[in-house]
């Protein structure tokens, strides 16, 4: 049988962290949360499981945190998943069908759809589903990269399995909570179109809004998911304006550099 480390990244997640420890702790050999000095109770639950080493790391960066925990796993087999995420019955047998197989190839990686809750509705339209993440493979083929959106690096041509069930997300409580993180992402993300160079703010200012709308709300039928498809594709479509707006300001703030 393969040997299977699970690693999450954790800060104050004592909302989420037991369900999603519940979920895994059948299918790991080993669980290597790495926490950035949490606040709240995130670290007493953790303690309350077998097999869990629990590692206090300042904050890295989304990839390089990654890459710590995987770093200090003691199986090169990676299952990488977030606090805010659940293995459910169906994904966890095919992940277990595939531990007990009698094959081992380095150069495989396994994929699952990810199912995204949103003011407590599952979301299957807005480009948000099948939302398909690698997050099973061999650490020695590939290291997480990007600052946000992050995805594995591999340094090798990798044959994808994708796996049975879907990874369940419960990541927006709330609308308020969307709103956050999109307009954090995208002020994140303004600011890494700035160091690279990225021009034209203004024009993209105006269009990518309307562009992001149509293909979320229209292209990917956001319009199926009701009210909560329109809340979503339009906080969308703001948070790319945002995103190049944030992008104009630091041009014109350093214009004279």
């Amino acid at each position: 049988m393969k040997h299977l480390t699970v690693t999450i990244i954790t800060l104050n997640e004592e909302k989420h962290i037991k369900r999603c420890l519940d979920s895994v702790v059948q299918l790991a050999d080993e669980i290597v949360v790495v926490d950035s000095l949490s606040t709240d109770g995130t670290k007493a639950i953790c303690q309350q499981y077998d097999n869990l080493r629990f590692v206090e790391q300042k904050w890295l960066g989304y990839s390089e945190q990654k890459n710590y925990a995987n770093d200090i796993a003691t199986h090169d087999w990676i299952f990488s998943i977030d606090a805010d995420e659940e293995v459910p019955a169906e994904l966890a047998q095919s992940i277990m069908a595939w531990k007990k197989a009698d094959n081992e190839n380095p150069s495989e990686c396994l994929a699952m759809n990810r199912l995204t809750a949103y003011c407590g509705k599952w979301i299957r339209h807005c480009g948000w589903y099948p939302d398909t993440k690698i997050r099973i493979w061999h650490r020695k083929t590939g290291r997480w990269k990007g600052e946000i959106h992050e995805v594995i690096d591999f340094d090798t041509a990798m044959t994808t399995t994708k796996l049975r069930g879907d990874l369940l997300h419960y990541s927006f409580a709330s609308h308020s909570d969307y709103k956050k993180q999109m307009f954090r992402f995208a002020e994140i993300g303004g600011k890494a179109y700035y160091e690279k160079g990225k021009k034209h703010a203004g024009f993209y200012c105006i269009v990518s809004p309307i562009v992001t709308f149509i293909r979320q709300y229209i292209l990917h039928l956001g319009f199926a998911d009701g009210l909560s498809g329109l809340r979503i594709c339009t906080t969308a479509a703001k948070a790319t304006r945002h995103k190049y707006n944030t992008l104009r300001k630091l041009q014109i703030e350093n214009k004279g550099e």
